[in-house]
């Protein structure tokens, strides 16, 4: 991990909210430094990705948004996706510690189950990053119980939220600045190190086949029956009986 490029900006802590999005949004358009971060006890309509609602009882998540004002051109302000996802599975293999990885296009996971998903909106000039890891949940709703996990439940307590903040603001300012002056390379690099994707039978925004590799701009390659086609959104289904060698370790 590198030191910081300068000094943090404000970090604005609340009880409740209906998102912490919509407040850093809010905060934005009124001139909020870069690297603002939003953190709140509580969301009522916390928003995941494809209108999801992300909804977390009161403590216990770690429930943030950051405000960026990129320095990254255009086409490649996607790449800060993986890129938090990284930093994100990296802060909690430091403060847990599990045996964090990543999923296409954002999500962590431990043991197959998600523990933490990230959401990337852009309102030029900024982008919001929004970030939620389950920190204390003893049991998730039944819908969400085979699919969802949280530290608590794998390692049989919850970390303080302020220490999880720390590693995850300091895992998220390092890899910003590697992405913003050396390019996605390092960041690629590791998040194929971490990935629970690559190598695996995916079905995803109507390609089937074999996830290969993470391009240049964060787009999923995926080798459909030797073509490789691009992917850039969508929501992954896999196949476990047809994944085959897994690449893990690339």
């Amino acid at each position: 991990m590198m030191a910081r490029d300068s000094a943090p900006a404000a970090i604005v802590r609340l009880d409740t909210v209906d998102s912490t999005q919509s407040v850093a949004f809010g905060l934005a358009e009124r001139g909020a430094a870069d690297r603002t971060v939003v953190v709140a006890d509580q969301q009522l309509s916390g928003r995941g990705r494809r209108g999801r609602v992300w909804q977390a009882p009161a403590g216990t998540s770690l429930l943030a948004s950051i405000i960026v004002r990129p320095r990254l051109p255009q086409a490649l302000l996607p790449t800060f996706s993986p890129m938090t996802a990284v930093a994100t599975a990296e802060a909690l293999r430091r403060v847990a510690p599990v045996a964090a990885r990543v999923k296409w296009p954002n999500d962590v996971l431990v043991g197959g189950k998600k523990i933490a998903g990230i959401l990337l909106e852009s309102r030029a000039p900024v982008i919001i990053i929004g970030i939620g890891v389950n920190l204390g949940q003893r049991e998730f709703p039944l819908e969400l119980a085979g699919h969802a996990t949280s530290v608590a439940l794998e390692t049989g307590r919850a970390p303080d939220r302020e220490t999880m903040l720390a590693a995850l603001l300091e895992e998220f300012d390092a890899w910003r600045v590697r992405l913003e002056r050396e390019g996605f390379g390092a960041v690629r690099e590791q998040w194929r190190m971490l990935s629970d994707t690559l190598g695996r039978h995916v079905t995803l925004d109507g390609v089937t086949g074999i996830a290969v590799d993470l391009d240049v701009d964060g787009a999923l390659l995926i080798d459909a029956g030797g073509t490789v086609r691009r992917v850039i959104a969508g929501e992954i289904a896999w196949d476990e009986a047809a994944a085959g060698s897994r690449a893990r370790g690339r």
